[in-house]
């Protein structure tokens, strides 16, 4: 094995020239297309969802190996990708991302044609063996971009670099649900795949044109036993969380994953440290921790997705369930959210460039904070206005967080491992939403089991076990069963906002306690030309 060494690492100017591209903001526009045919796929699978399970005959359990396969898919394999690009080029594996993504986004869309020709499988199980796939071209590809604009930008434009990405994603974001919600009602379910066709072939062209390759020129081989435990370690927890509020937290399957995730993260640890003292090439080399900021930045980022997809999940079912609205109609709702982050995230990286990551992303998280309790406080027949402060208040302090967060991990960590902190930060926002989904979805499960007897009153007295169980997974979803008299509706309706409320109040309390963490960050790209010690 080759020995560790310290090497230089390129000055922020010379990385800008002989990096990622000469023109620093053209690779920001190449990698930005790659990142939008993954966020608007994400968007415009839950509105397609109705409609598959009509289509395809599919079971809820097949709806959600849809959704799991792939989030199981794209966590795992974050961080191994991200070292893939390291090793053997970003431009390689992001491009190598794109393209298998727009074929499998294809392929999902061609479900019930490739059941046809394959023996003994069925369109709905094509269609979640092609999310998986698309989940594993998915992380290939999102380390892969971040890396590429953290060579291409000096250190001093990183985090306008990171505020325009920002900006590109809350655009992305905000055109998901129109756009799936158009094509879901005017076209079809597979419309929604086959339109990262055309944006996958535009992100290729400009990709292989624009963008010229960064890697790390002292890493030659993979630690396969490292991306072994690493990867059934991400596994244990991600399926854990997934699975958890089906089997219950005290489960003894849940404990016995969780202890499962804990030997395989600990003997992953152990044998990087091994690794590295026999002189060997560790997957995550341990010492990218020892940078305060990055270990916190990484945790920053975890709690932040836990608040905000946590409880951003219940604001479908509330406008879908208990306003009954279309899914347009709700994407339109939720339009200022995304709309303010269009207008938030470069003014997130012009504030942290004049004020320092700690400033602004405490204010955010704040404002943030405020935000959620708005939404606390959100009536059972709250107007677009009633909805529309909170959502904007909530791009403009999540804004500062994720910019300033993605900043911190990738702009402290060594060059020749920015791949691995690109797979670190969307390792940590994928855990950290499972996590707020699963969490404080059992927090609201718990609360309307607790309200929905008191909202029936003498009603719930006529109701055997069985009937008042499936009243209460209704109430979940905000969904009361038809044919049922207005009183069982309205405690339906009625104990899922009880239940939300109290999501979104732990969810605030979530902000205000990790605003205190801020405090311990600095900004990225500080220790350019210092020894960075790899291996």
């Amino acid at each position: 094995m080759a020995n560790a060494k310290a090497v230089d690492a390129p000055s922020s100017p010379e990385v800008a020239k002989t990096g990622a591209g000469g023109n620093p903001w053209l690779v920001l526009l190449a990698v930005s297309l790659g990142v939008i045919m993954v966020m608007l796929d994400g968007t415009v699978v839950g509105i397609a969802n109705p409609v598959i399970q009509v289509d395809l005959k599919a079971s809820l359990s097949d709806l959600q190996w849809v959704t799991s396969g792939y989030l199981l898919a794209l966590a795992v394999f974050l961080i191994t990708a991200g070292k893939l690009g390291d090793l053997f080029g970003h431009k390689r594996v992001f491009l190598i991302g794109v393209a298998g993504f727009a074929v499998t986004s294809v392929g999902i869309g061609l479900s019930a044609e490739l059941a046809d020709i394959i023996p003994g499988i069925t369109p709905v199980g094509a269609l979640i063996g092609l999310r998986v796939l698309q989940g594993l071209f998915g992380a290939l590809l999102q380390p892969a971009a971040l890396a590429l604009l953290r060579a291409a930008f000096p250190g001093e434009k990183l985090n306008q670099a990171m505020g325009a990405w920002g900006a590109i994603i809350g655009l992305s974001s905000a055109a998901g649900p129109i756009v799936g919600g158009v094509l879901v009602e005017k076209v079809s379910w597979e419309s929604v795949f086959f339109i990262n066709a055309p944006v996958g072939v535009i992100a290729l062209i400009l990709g292989i044109a624009l963008i010229k390759d960064s890697r790390a020129k002292t890493f030659a081989r993979i630690d396969w036993l490292g991306v072994l435990l690493l990867s059934g370690a991400m596994f244990a927890l991600v399926w854990t969380i997934i699975k958890a509020p089906e089997w219950g937290w005290g489960d003894t399957t849940t404990l016995g994953f969780l202890a499962g995730f804990v030997a395989l993260i600990g003997a992953f640890v152990l044998w990087q440290h091994l690794l590295k003292q026999r002189g060997g090439q560790p997957l995550v080399p341990l010492s990218l921790f020892a940078n305060r900021s990055i270990s916190i930045g990484t945790f920053l980022m975890m709690m932040v997705a836990f608040a905000m997809f946590g409880a951003m999940f219940f604001l479908g079912f509330f406008f879908q369930g208990v306003h009954g609205l279309t899914p347009l109609e709700a994407g339109l709702r939720m339009l200022p959210m995304s709309a303010g982050m269009i207008v938030a995230s470069p003014l997130a990286g012009f504030a942290i460039g004049r004020l320092g990551p700690k400033v602004t992303m405490a204010g955010g998280l704040l404002v943030t904070a405020g935000a959620m309790f708005l939404m606390s406080r959100l009536g059972i027949d709250a107007s677009f206005v009633d909805t529309a402060i909170p959502f904007v208040l909530l791009a403009f302090g999540l804004s500062p967080v994720f910019v300033g967060a993605t900043e911190i991990i990738v702009g402290n960590a060594p060059l020749d491992l920015s791949g691995v902190a690109g797979g670190l930060q969307q390792s940590a926002m994928q855990v950290g939403g499972a996590l707020g989904t699963a969490i404080l979805g059992a927090v609201m499960a718990g609360e309307i089991s607790d309200r929905l007897p008191g909202y029936l009153g003498p009603a719930a007295q006529m109701m055997s076990p069985e009937q008042m169980a499936g009243l209460e997974a209704a109430a979940a979803f905000g969904i009361a069963p038809g044919g049922l008299p207005e009183v069982v509706t309205s405690a339906v309706h009625n104990s899922f906002m009880d239940g939300m409320h109290l999501a979104f109040i732990v969810s605030t309390c979530v902000a205000v306690l990790t605003a205190a963490l801020t405090l311990f960050v600095k900004a990225g790209r500080k220790t350019e030309g210092a020894p960075v010690h790899v291996g």
